[in-house]
């Protein structure tokens, strides 16, 4: 019942305890303690509300980084990450496999709010040895969500 319940509230958080438990074929009381038993577990840790903030007065600059670093004795990758996921302004941070070790996601105002960012405080880190800016142009899908919206196909239909 827990991967099924997980599957559905992953596409929609939002979906009432009765739908779920219905779509499950169980007892609402049943799925609702399952529910908290897995938010006490941490297998779910939150609930989100994805924005396509493109359509809003609200400018917001977001921006992947990659991050190289060396991590110093006793104090390994987790220490450096809890170090970075510390700032206010990351949303993310994932340990790496390949050409560098983190990857983090930031959000800001302005690119210049971001850069400062990277300039005043990830790169003096004493672990961080380099960083690679890439900024967000333009969100296609998030979360499992298409946000762009197609384009209306103005061509005229001919017939013979």
């Amino acid at each position: 019942m827990r991967e099924k319940i997980l599957s559905i509230m992953e596409k929609n958080s939002r979906i009432d305890l009765k739908e779920l438990a219905i779509l499950l074929g169980e007892n609402e009381a049943a799925v609702a303690n399952e529910i908290a038993e897995m938010e006490k577990e941490h297998i779910i840790c939150g609930y989100h509300t994805l924005i396509n903030w493109d359509h809003t007065s609200d400018e917001k600059v977001m921006a992947l980084i990659e991050v190289k670093v060396t991590p110093q004795r006793g104090m390994g990758f987790d220490k450096i990450a809890e170090r970075i996921y510390q700032y206010s302004e990351v949303n993310a941070v994932y340990l790496m496999s390949g050409a560098f070790d983190f990857t983090v996601f930031i959000e800001g105002k302005t690119m210049r709010q971001v850069a400062q960012f990277v300039s005043d405080k990830l790169s003096p880190m004493d672990s961080v040895l380099s960083t690679a800016t890439h900024f967000v142009l333009k969100k296609y899908k998030d979360h499992g969500t298409v946000l762009a919206e197609e384009e209306p196909d103005e061509r005229m239909l001919i017939t013979p």
